[in-house]
């Protein structure tokens, strides 16, 4: 059972991820961002998930120092850009990556997207700095099964998570049922699908009998199936609504009925033909 915004997943090499975590895709004004993840931290989140591409490290970076708790007790993450895929130029922007964190090593290191014909290289190079000690834990992000089972028979390690677009409209149970097959953590980005299912009514009548937003079912849903969570807001109130999925429980039920609004639609781009 899921107790507080501090409560771990345990990943398959030992290390513990926040179940919640903030994420911070498109926020481009450093001051907001500082602020944001600032928040979050003071508020009890440990996890905050950035990217090369979101072009904000150095803002997370900043908002990490302002937080008040020790870099040991927070769970950072960034991820690769295609453009940087390969071998010697994952190095390189890992390396970038450091620089503007303005940190000694990362907790998560992420593969973007399945860059064709790049990835498995690019996988050499963070299996290089996972066992350098620069990052404490390696995965990927848009991987479809076909993706992992190819990283896994060509790398010397398995990911411990794979990041996808993830909700109600989308809920993903073939590639979340593989990758509990192979113990890799699923993690759901967009997991409110950018606000645009809050009006549901399925959604709302669930909330309503809670006493809680559409929002925060959403949230407790994922929980609910073991999905690692990474919301984003810069606003305070939301950034604590986010968190406050602690004090209730969806019913076999709800959950189905939940399961049910999925139509296999995606807002984001489809893995395999992505062209960035």
């Amino acid at each position: 059972m899921l107790k507080n915004l501090q409560s771990t997943k345990t990943l398959h090499n030992g290390i513990e991820i926040p179940y919640v975590g903030l994420g911070v895709y498109q926020m481009k004004d450093p001051s907001e961002t500082v602020q944001a993840v600032r928040t979050a931290i003071q508020s009890g989140y440990r996890s905050i998930d950035t990217a090369a591409i979101y072009d904000n490290e150095e803002s997370v970076g900043q908002g990490v120092k302002e937080g008040g708790v020790t870099r040991e007790d927070l769970f950072i993450t960034s991820k690769v850009w295609n453009s940087d895929q390969g071998y010697d130029t994952t190095l390189k922007a890992f390396e970038t990556s450091l620089k503007k964190l303005d940190m000694d090593y990362l907790d998560m290191y992420l593969i973007h997207w399945p860059v064709e014909g790049k990835y498995n290289d690019t996988w050499k190079a963070m299996e290089r700095l996972h066992g350098e000690g620069l990052i404490k834990s390696i995965g990927v992000s848009n991987f479809h099964q076909h993706h992992l089972e190819d990283l896994m028979k060509n790398g010397n390690e398995k990911p411990v998570l794979n990041q996808i677009e993830l909700h109600p409209r989308l809920n993903q149970e073939k590639i979340r049922e593989f990758c509990a097959s192979q113990n890799i953590a699923v993690e759901a980005w967009s997991p409110i699908a950018q606000g645009r299912v809050l009006d549901e009514p399925t959604l709302n009548h669930i909330a309503e009998k809670h006493e809680k937003s559409a929002a925060q079912v959403i949230l407790r849903w994922h929980l609910q199936n073991d999905v690692i969570i990474i919301p984003k807001s810069v606003h305070e109130n939301r950034i604590k609504e986010n968190a406050d999925l602690f004090n209730f429980e969806l019913s076999l039920e709800e959950m189905n009925q939940i399961n049910q609004l999925n139509l296999d639609e995606r807002f984001g781009p489809d893995p395999d033909n992505f062209d960035f």
